[in-house]
């Protein structure tokens, strides 16, 4: 069942709907927030467009390494478990 959860960001407080428990949502503000603050403080300009395009951007690139590293990590998987199967009926 969803929820309203009231959350701030960069100082904006929205309204968002989630089935995710309260603390959750609490930690992705947090999360976002932070990241909107590291890069915030290296520019020198305020523009707060910039700082959400370069955080998303960020944040997509660490998901994307994420997934690659899960699949090469399911085939290493694959690997592991054939070589066992392979071990188990020597």
């Amino acid at each position: 069942m969803k929820t309203t959860h009231a959350v701030t960001i960069l100082g904006r407080e929205l309204s968002v709907r989630s089935s995710a428990p309260e603390a959750k949502v609490k930690a992705v503000e947090a999360f976002v927030n932070g990241k909107l603050q590291d890069i915030g403080a290296a520019l020198k300009s305020g523009d707060a467009q910039l700082v959400l395009t370069l955080a998303l951007l960020n944040t997509s690139e660490e998901l994307l390494e994420l997934r690659a590293q899960r699949e090469k990590d399911a085939a290493a998987d694959g690997r592991i478990a054939a070589a066992i199967a392979v071990l188990e009926t020597a």
